[in-house]
């Protein structure tokens, strides 16, 4: 089973993009972030003709998550429990094709210290508090999307360009150390250990210069890594035209 993560970044602006990419590589599983659409413009006909089931989360003009699954979706939560004050659409967990996934949307944090990073961090909290739920289940999840932080400086074309971002100040890098440490795998990492790629700025040719970021993750309790089969980055739709920023992370799990 391919479970793919994909922030879309504007289903409106990315459906002829997202129509092609599920045609042609087909993911089993696909969790999409930053929608940018209600639950009810979103366009679910379209993409249910090409045999996929679905639940959103959305929120008008920003945020907003989604799965999309070849299977059933069953179990459905929408939002991150800890913050029932929290309205923003950022999470989506439910279970298909045997695995239970997560669509994220991680806080950017940006700009910091300021009330945007304070709830980036508190976000962070809540998710791992959910994953010590998750893993007492002992089941095969995976907490996919874009997490908005660069692990390391393998991960980041230039770090000196980040030294004041959310996206690297050491609160943010622990608590996802925090996040993995709890017997979570960042599973890119399982079969690629060279510096790759999830996103480039649409600004000042960092596709072209490739200056990238890896801020797009897929991590897996243990029972998913025993049936971790492959990893990658699907580059193909970045080159294209009225692209995401981001480009598609998947794995291969076995049955």
């Amino acid at each position: 089973m391919r479970i793919a993560t994909w922030n879309i970044n504007g289903i409106k602006a990315r459906m002829p993009r997202l129509l092609e990419w599920l045609t042609d590589f087909s993911p089993d599983v696909a969790l999409l972030q930053e929608v940018k659409s209600v639950d009810e413009n979103f366009p679910a006909l379209e993409i249910e003709s090409l045999g996929y089931n679905l639940v959103t989360h959305g929120q008008k003009s920003y945020n907003g998550v989604a799965i999309l699954s070849k299977f059933p979706i069953e179990d459905v939560m929408k939002g991150l429990p800890g913050d029932e004050s929290d309205a923003q659409a950022r999470y989506i967990e439910a279970f298909t094709g045997g695995v239970r996934v997560a669509t994220i949307y991680l806080p950017n944090g940006n700009p910091c210290p300021g009330e945007k990073f304070d709830y980036k961090l508190g976000w962070m909290d809540r998710l791992i508090d959910r994953a010590k739920q998750l893993l007492e289940w002992e089941e095969a999840f995976v907490l996919a999307g874009d997490y908005n932080v660069i692990p390391t400086d393998i991960d980041c074309y230039d770090p000196s360009a980040y030294v004041d971002d959310a996206l690297t100040q050491p609160e943010s890098r622990a608590r996802l150390r925090t996040l993995i440490n709890l017997g979570l795998t960042d599973a890119i990492r399982v079969h690629h250990k060279e510096t790759i790629y999830s996103y480039w700025d649409y600004q000042r040719g960092a596709w072209q210069k490739d200056n990238g970021l890896r801020i797009d993750h897929l991590l897996c309790s243990p029972q998913a890594t025993d049936r971790l089969s492959g990893s990658g980055v699907d580059r193909a739709p970045r080159g294209k035209e009225k692209p995401s920023d981001h480009t598609p992370v998947w794995i291969d799990i076995a049955d």
